[in-house]
């Protein structure tokens, strides 16, 4: 017979052992923490964790003293034992505080997160280029410290990580979500925080006025495969074999580790959008597919994160990438750059386009440096790429009216060959004027750079009723050739070519 003593021994036990698990991995995802950004309405901002099998789990949203919002949901009995509310709509602002509270039975066990913002939160990817911290760039020290009217842009770096499966969570952040200080943004090259993530978000603060999230997951040298899922390879026929040749790429070499490890662990992150700096490493590898590639990525990470966040990451959302800067480095400038600068279009020259909706492009080709002492492959100037992203941010995403966000675009190319010309009509009147031996650029930042072979430029200008005209000699743009344009009325061109142009080298011109 059991005694009575042995029975309330055995309760005892069992309320120890319940109130000792309740608290046993009992956790929010990796990323969720103090100093965090929410998504702001009109999406519902996701919250989620780890905990007991069968557990349920409060989630208390408090400003100040006042719980404003409450929900409650189940751990899943799954291998998983993940549980997710999706708050309702918040207005931009804070901070707040978050509590998760999990019961299990009579026990329960308490989290909190603190000085959360609701915003717009951006996820920048990428390779080197988007690796580049601040102390990298033009004008470091003033950039680094330029901090103090930006408290309310929260940065967050993701640790470089590979993984054979998709990951469910992070497992490691290099930075967690914190306020911007010299510190974190100036620690050493190719680590964190990433300059051009960081710029865009300052530009972009300066227009909205409300806080704005950005989380950093980028690694140097990658090729576009390393990003992708295996749903992206198959739909666009990459071949199999997984392995990336080692002369292609200094990153991961296998196909979907960065993916796996790197991007898919934060999709059920609600977004505002997606900026993308890649294609350098596919210069040489598959170069042929990334019209297909590139385009599929977006398509695959947009399902991927509408799904992921209940529904709550809109299913086509905003989408931002760099076009590929120039590459002067002798005794091959360029080769393939302007093969992906063309295929980051899905081969229409433009975005938006029907292929690649809810995009928006900023352009390098006239920001080369080549005294770049990291190599003329990256460039210094990542102001004027941030800032060109933001104003395509501004018109795409943001909707603003009359906000000049592209450079001019060929409406009509004709080709005469008897002539040896192309006349190439735009979409908007071309003004060039000379500003160095190197480069001609208009006032409103319309430019052509002299590269490769060139040794000197001429530039003569015209006027006729009070439209300014230029003409101009260049050596080697591009394409090692010589390019004469005529002094022409409005916005209509004519170039002189002394030599045959490949298809790839005048859209290299154009794009």
């Amino acid at each position: 017979m059991v005694s009575p003593g042995s029975v309330l021994a055995l309760v005892l036990s069992v309320i120890l052992w319940a109130d000792r698990s309740a608290g046993v991995g009992f956790r929010f995802a990796s990323y969720i923490s103090d100093y965090m950004v929410l998504q702001k309405e009109p999406a519902g901002a996701v919250i989620w964790g780890f905990g007991i099998p069968g557990a349920t789990v409060r989630v208390i949203l408090y400003r100040g003293q006042e719980a404003i919002m409450e929900k409650v949901t189940q751990v899943k009995a799954q291998s998983s034992n993940t549980w997710m509310v999706v708050l309702d709509p918040v207005k931009p602002g804070g901070p707040f505080e978050v509590m998760a509270q999990q019961t299990l039975g009579r026990m329960n066990s308490t989290l909190r997160i603190h000085n959360v913002l609701f915003g717009d939160v951006w996820l920048c990817s990428g390779q080197s280029n988007l690796k580049m911290t601040v102390s990298q760039i033009f004008n470091a020290t003033k950039e680094m410290y330029n901090i103090a009217p930006y408290q309310s842009v929260r940065i967050m770096s993701v640790s470089l990580v590979e993984a054979e499966e998709e990951l469910e969570d992070l497992t490691e952040i290099d930075l967690p979500w914190s306020k911007p200080t010299p510190g974190n943004l100036g620690h050493g090259n190719f680590t964190y925080m990433s300059a051009l993530c960081w710029l865009y978000g300052r530009y972009l603060y300066d227009t909205l006025r409300y806080p704005v999230g950005l989380v950093s997951s980028v690694w140097g040298g990658t090729a576009i495969e390393a990003w992708s899922s295996e749903r992206v390879l198959k739909a666009c026929n990459v071949p199999d074999h997984g392995y990336i040749p080692e002369e292609s790429v200094t990153g991961p070499r296998e196909h979907s580790v960065v993916w796996n490890a790197m991007v898919h662990p934060l999709c059920n992150m609600t977004l505002k959008g997606v900026l993308w700096y890649q294609g350098e490493s596919n210069m040489d590898y598959n170069r042929n597919l990334y019209n297909c590639t590139f385009p599929a990525l977006i398509e695959d990470w947009r399902q991927t994160f509408h799904r992921g966040s209940q529904g709550q990451t809109e299913r086509f959302f905003p989408f931002g990438f760099v076009q590929l800067s120039s590459y002067l480095a002798p005794p091959s400038p360029d080769e393939g750059f302007p093969h992906i600068r063309w295929h980051q279009t899905a081969d229409f020259g433009y975005v938006p386009n029907v292929k690649m909706p809810n995009t928006f492009m900023a352009v390098t080709m006239d920001l080369g440096d080549r005294d770049s002492p990291f190599g003329s492959v990256h460039p210094r100037d990542k102001q004027t790429v941030a800032y060109r992203l933001h104003l395509g941010a501004r018109a795409v995403v943001y909707g603003e009216k009359n906000l000049i966000f592209q450079g001019p675009l060929p409406e009509k190319i004709e080709l005469l060959a008897r002539q040896e010309l192309i006349n190439i009509t735009y979409h908007q009147q071309i003004q060039l004027q000379r500003q160095d031996n190197k480069i001609f650029q208009s006032e409103d930042g319309i430019g052509l750079q002299c590269g490769g072979e060139f040794k000197s430029c001429s530039c003569a200008s015209t006027k006729d009723s009070g439209v300014r005209n230029s003409g101009w000699r260049l050596r080697g743009l591009l394409s090692r050739t010589t390019v004469e344009k005529q002094a022409c009325l409005g916005h209509r061109s004519s170039i002189h070519m002394n030599e045959q142009w490949s298809t790839a080298s005048v859209r290299s011109l154009l794009c």
